[in-house]
């Protein structure tokens, strides 16, 4: 580590209402205008919610992502919006995971689920990336599975042959994005509980 690591992690704890980053929130995404409220940013749209409901922003740039602090349920939390685009989003996981010596069971996953309709959610403690390539690089490089992860659900393709690429960078319909911004903010509940060891409780009451 370097001295200017040191600063800056010195920095950090040193804010108002800070200490030491205990979970790694991240919400999966691409970064750009042209993917805002497309199904594959369901992850950065919990993200957004979620800042909203605390009062910070995601502004700082810091691991290859958008980031910021945030205390949730009375734990000090790193937000974190990669922005590596989806395929790599595990390069920015890995450096937020190895800067404040968090272990994976302490990271949780915001991401889009095609087998979910939208405005469902699914809580898992662990399991394999599914397909999903953004989890598919965090699992590579963290040699682990073992993280809690969101699955918000964004709706299946309209038929087999749809291709997938131009589902998941698709746009959510208006209804179906109402459906999301109810989902996300259920997410937001889910989080808080997670982080206070209730994940069980987060299951029971949101797992569709």
């Amino acid at each position: 580590m370097s001295i200017f690591d040191i600063f800056d992690r010195i920095s950090s704890n040193s804010q108002t209402g800070g200490g030491k980053i205990e979970y790694v929130i991240a919400g999966l995404g691409n970064p750009g205008m042209q993917y805002e409220n497309t199904r594959h940013n369901a992850g950065f749209i919990v993200l957004d919610a979620l800042a909203k409901q605390e009062n910070v922003q995601i502004n700082r740039m810091k691991f290859k992502a958008l980031t910021t602090e945030a205390t949730i349920g009375g734990k000090r939390c790193l937000l974190l919006k990669p922005n590596t685009f989806m395929n790599l989003s595990g390069e920015s996981v890995v450096q937020a995971l190895e800067f404040y010596k968090i272990p994976t069971e302490k990271l949780i996953v915001i991401y889009d689920d095609i087998s979910l309709e939208p405005g469902k959610l699914r809580i898992r403690r662990k399991g394999s990336h599914g397909g999903h390539n953004g989890i598919r690089s965090i699992i590579e490089l963290t040699g682990r599975d073992d993280f809690p992860r969101v699955k918000m659900g964004v709706g299946k393709k309209p038929h087999p042959d749809y291709n997938l690429a131009d589902w998941v960078l698709g746009k959510f319909s208006k209804e179906d994005l109402e459906k999301m911004t109810q989902s996300a903010e259920n997410a937001c509940e889910c989080i808080k509980l997670m982080v206070q060891g209730k994940t069980d409780e987060a299951m029971n009451k949101h797992n569709s």
